[in-house]
């Protein structure tokens, strides 16, 4: 589901401000008070749809009496040339809020369209597709719907959702079976507690601890193979870093139960999609 209304209408308001200021002036300036519009919501290549009503909802912040219809719903792939939606109204509203409306259904749908195509590409492991926390700041939310809308599922929304021990905190800790322990003993029992391991050796130590879940740092297949066998059931395995098209298939079908990618939300190429003029 998308984030809140609440959520949604005070990212909108910012989104707006950001872009719009103290008015569109090119467009005041040349199209006169009064003048109606009606136009579409294009995709432009073949892509998977998400925030088509956000960015329908971009409009009516400007323009409240606008008739708009969204034609897709989030999570459909779709053709190029395909028509998203189509909105008509006050022009000088439409042409004032077109780029933050395509930014936003952009950028979400390029997050949702790369996420199916690394879902579509471990099919039939048995592993499930993470997002992570490598967020553009402010979009998390929203950034998470989408990779939910290509077919992964959530990892930890915010730190305190989950326990997620890394090397840094095991520096600062007496050893990884202490941070496990430590983590065990100060958070709820439904709380996940997850170890990131580099090594072999740190995964029998975490399984040992009652890690519930060991995330396997930037082992290659035969490692995580291993890993499998050590753990024996006793955590769920996560596979991460360095994955990439290439080698999430062969990571996936290894035994893990989890494969998180990074690049879903941190660097996701935005989809291309325009709003043209619709006679």
């Amino acid at each position: 589901m998308e984030p809140g209304g609440e959520e949604i209408g005070q990212f909108i308001d910012r989104a707006l401000a950001e872009d719009v200021g103290q008015g569109d002036i090119t467009t005041n300036a040349t199209v006169p008070e009064g003048t109606r519009l009606k136009v579409a919501m294009v995709a432009r290549q073949e892509l998977v749809v998400c925030g088509c009503d956000i960015a329908i909802q971009v409009f009516k912040r400007l323009d409240p009496d606008c008739t708009a219809s969204g034609l897709v719903k989030d999570g459909e792939k779709v053709a190029a040339m395909t028509v998203l939606a189509r909105i008509e109204g006050d022009a000088r509203a439409i042409l004032a809020a077109e780029r933050t409306a395509l930014n936003i259904i952009q950028h979400l749908s390029g997050i949702a369209t790369l996420t199916r195509q690394y879902v579509e590409r471990i099919s039939g492991t048995g592993a499930i597709l993470l997002d992570t926390r490598k967020t553009i700041p402010g979009l998390r939310a929203l950034a998470k719907y989408a990779t939910r809308t290509g077919g992964a599922d959530n990892h930890r929304m915010r730190l305190d959702d989950g326990v997620l021990i890394k090397d840094n905190h095991i520096a600062a800790c007496a050893s990884l079976a202490e941070a496990v322990r430590r983590a065990k003993r100060d958070v709820p029992p439904s709380t996940v507690v997850e170890v990131e391991c580099d090594t072999l050796d740190q995964v029998r130590e975490a399984a040992g601890a009652g890690a519930d879940m060991i995330l396997l740092d930037n082992m290659d297949r035969a490692e995580m193979e291993q890993a499998v066998k050590i753990v024996a059931g006793r955590a769920k395995l996560e596979a991460s870093g360095g994955i990439t098209f290439e080698t999430i298939r062969d990571k996936a079908a290894t035994g893990v139960d989890f494969v998180s990618v990074g690049r879903m939300t941190q660097s996701a190429p935005a989809v291309d999609i325009g709003l043209d003029y619709d006679a």
